[in-house]
């Protein structure tokens, strides 16, 4: 069962009050280049990224983002930290969220400032708490980013922006260790009915990171726990939004891109299969289908979890089985399994 919490609206895209959870991305341009972060952006959406932030460490970020806004095909975020006018110009510029904590605005007539020009162009505000920059005095009541210390942090915040009569917030609370993220959100979501954004910050590179978001995305969706979410890589955004659907896929909550099965190869297997599955997966990564595409490399589970999918072949000595939808097609040479399975999915569109 998933947590009700309440709806916001990021542009087109709806979050909490039970719609699917959304997939974010953040850019890693300088937003001051217009050119290079649309394209970014552009790859991320052909990638299926719904919302996508970009950082505003200065005015001219914030002046770039009026371009940003206006050639951006999904919704965009303005991350903002410190400076309440690189909010007020990124609201200005059309933003659809922004992502800063009010704490660290400054006097709290600025942060009335930045609510009264958010409430007015209806903007939802994210709250995002982050373990490698918790406020000094939370630091010294707890010794470090505690779980309850994070949890404190972001109630905070979210009073200030309560105080002043606004309740479009989403939160997030994040920190790199599994299980202090897991813990955190638990007793966030405890806490709260606001829509939360989820994800475990500084996760590592592509192998590390996709494990660990794995692991600990995976338990809190599968827990009810997520209206939106961000799997943070260090490489490519467009990984992130990739490793993303994946999980979301793997539990049943979304259902972009095809079902890819392959086996891990053993003794058994009697054809080079690796290189097979690697270019069969690369050259269906295009296709947002509700499909399932296996590629088996023996005779014992192969042909049974070839037959069980939409299309699939299962290979034998120097040859394999191409299937398509459950039924036997032909015998395929070893040399031309990859494309002649590709070209059955495609030519059955």
């Amino acid at each position: 069962m998933r947590k009700t919490t309440r709806q916001i609206m990021i542009g087109n895209i709806p979050v909490g009050g039970g719609a699917p959870c959304s997939v974010q991305s953040m850019c890693s341009t300088d937003t001051r280049d217009v050119a290079a972060t649309l394209g970014q952006i552009g790859r991320l959406a052909a990638a299926g990224c719904e919302i996508v932030r970009c950082a505003v460490p200065d005015m001219d970020a914030a002046l770039a983002l009026a371009a940003i806004k206006a050639g951006s095909p999904m919704p965009l975020i303005a991350d903002i930290h410190f400076d309440y006018k690189l909010a007020l110009k990124a609201l200005e510029s059309g933003v659809d969220g922004l992502r800063l904590n009010p704490g660290n605005i400054g006097e709290k007539w600025k942060v009335a400032e930045v609510v009264k020009a958010a409430a007015e162009r209806n903007v939802p505000i994210r709250i995002g708490v982050n373990g490698g920059s918790l406020e000094k005095e939370l630091l010294v009541k707890y010794g470090h980013p505690t779980p309850e210390a994070m949890v404190e942090s972001a109630l905070g915040h979210v009073r200030i922006l309560e105080d002043l009569g606004y309740q479009q917030i989403k939160i997030s609370i994040k920190v790199s260790d599994v299980l202090r993220t897991l813990e955190a959100y638990r007793l966030l979501s405890n806490a709260v009915d606001y829509p939360l954004h989820i994800g475990v910050t500084e996760a590592g590179t592509i192998f590390a990171g996709t494990v660990k978001s794995s692991v600990g995305l995976g338990i809190l969706l599968n827990q009810g726990i997520g209206d939106t979410m961000r799997v943070s890589l260090t490489g490519d955004p467009v990984d992130e939004v990739r490793v993303a659907y994946d999980i979301l896929k793997s539990l049943g909550l979304r259902t972009r891109g095809i079902n890819f099965v392959s086996c891990p190869t053993c003794g058994r297997c009697q054809v080079n299969l690796i290189p097979v599955a690697e270019e069969v997966e690369r050259r269906l990564a295009h296709l947002d289908r509700k499909l399932t595409v296996a590629v088996m490399g023996c005779s014992v589970n192969g042909p049974g979890e070839a037959r069980e999918a939409d299309f699939g072949i299962a290979g034998g000595r120097g040859e394999g089985l191409l299937f398509r939808h459950g039924e036997i097609l032909r015998k395929v040479p070893e040399a031309e399994l990859a494309d002649a399975l590709v070209e059955e999915v495609l030519k059955n569109q």
